[in-house]
Parts: C-alpha cells; sequence; structure tokens
C-alpha cells in the first residue's frame, strides 16, 4: 500500500433506536462497504469507529462518526489531521432529501442542502472542497415533518429494494477509490433502482 490512505465517511447517528432510519443510509453503506472489503469496525478512535483495510493497493480508511450527526465534523477532521489525508482523498456518504429514493449522485464539492453532518464537516474543514455521494430518500409525504421523516424507517417497498441500493452505493463509493471522483460520477451518478 502507497501513498496517502482513502477516507470513506458513513454519516449517521449512533445508537440502536436510529440504526434502520433513513437518516442513516451513511452508516448502511459503511456497513456494506466493509461486508465487501471482508472487514469490521473494530477500532474506535476520534470520536468514531474505524476499520482500516488494503483495496486495490491503496489504504482505505472507513469511519463511522460516533458524534450524532450534527457534530459528524469533530470526529472527521481529527482523523483528516492524524492519518494525513488530503481533501481529495475524503468522501463522505449521506443521506439526502432532494434525490428520490433509489437514486445516487456523486458531487466534488457543495454546499449543505440543510444536511447537517454536511454542515458540521463544512464548518469544522472551513471549505466545501470534498467529495460526497448523496444517497436518494426522497421527501417526506404530505405534511410529514421532516424531522420525524428522516428518523423513521424505510417503507417496505423501499425495503425491497434497498438491498441493491446499498450495493451501488458501496461499489461508487470504492470505484472513487479505485479510478477517482470523475469516473465514479461517469458511472453511477443518477443510477436509480426499481
Amino acid at each position: 500500500m502507497s501513498g496517502a490512505a482513502y477516507l470513506l465517511v458513513g454519516l449517521g447517528n449512533p445508537g440502536r433506536e436510529y440504526q434502520a432510519s433513513r437518516h442513516n443510509f451513511g452508516f448502511m453503506v459503511a456497513d456494506r462497504i466493509a461486508e465487501k472489503l471482508d472487514t469490521s469496525f473494530a477500532k474506535a478512535q476520534f470520536k468514531a469507529l474505524i476499520a482500516i483495510v488494503p483495496f486495490e493497493g491503496k489504504r482505505v480508511i472507513l469511519a463511522k462518526p460516533q458524534t450524532y450527526m450534527n457534530l459528524s465534523g469533530e470526529a472527521v477532521i481529527p482523523l483528516m489531521n492524524y492519518y494525513k489525508i488530503p481533501q481529495s482523498m475524503l468522501l463522505v456518504i449521506h443521506d439526502d432529501l432532494d434525490i428520490p429514493f433509489g437514486t445516487l449522485r456523486m458531487r466534488p464539492a457543495g454546499g449543505d442542502g440543510g444536511q447537517k453532518g454536511l454542515g458540521s464537516i463544512i464548518r469544522q474543514l472551513g471549505n466545501k472542497d470534498f467529495a460526497r455521494l448523496r444517497c436518494g430518500i426522497g421527501h417526506p409525504p404530505g405534511q410529514m415533518d421532516v424531522k420525524d421523516y428522516v428518523l423513521n424507517k424505510f417503507t417496505k417497498e423501499e425495503g425491497e429494494l434497498f438491498s441493491s441500493v446499498l450495493d451501488d452505493a458501496a461499489s461508487a463509493a470504492l470505484a472513487f477509490v479505485s479510478g477517482g471522483l470523475q469516473a465514479a460520477m461517469t458511472r453511477y451518478n443518477g443510477v436509480v433502482e426499481g
């Protein structure tokens, strides 16, 4: 393994009550990546659960911040500093209300779009220049409160597609490591299951 490591961060909230909620999409993708790479989150460091694993001759650090969503930057920035991760090798994986369920979008930079975990990382980092993998969860139905919606579990219909959506998201994150952001964006942006 040569050069700097890649840091793939799945955003979510710690605790059993949040485990299968829409807001924990990032955690679930991180778990699926760990599964694909035959590793587990065996180490706690800088307010995050992490796994360090080789992938295609590169070192990959998977992280799930344990700070609660709105403080994610408190885990991500210390990890970046300790492992000397350049911003170009950081990928943040998160749920996104503005994208339909089953759709993935990768971006090289941008605002937080109201996603509190992203907002925390942007504030702590001092800029918006890092890649993100946005995993669509769709808008709340009718008058449902956004907070209630994101903390709810996926519907039965969504659940039937969920495994293949997680597979695609994990593959997109690993494509970022193996071929770079542009190649991953070309291949996975707009991927829709269903």
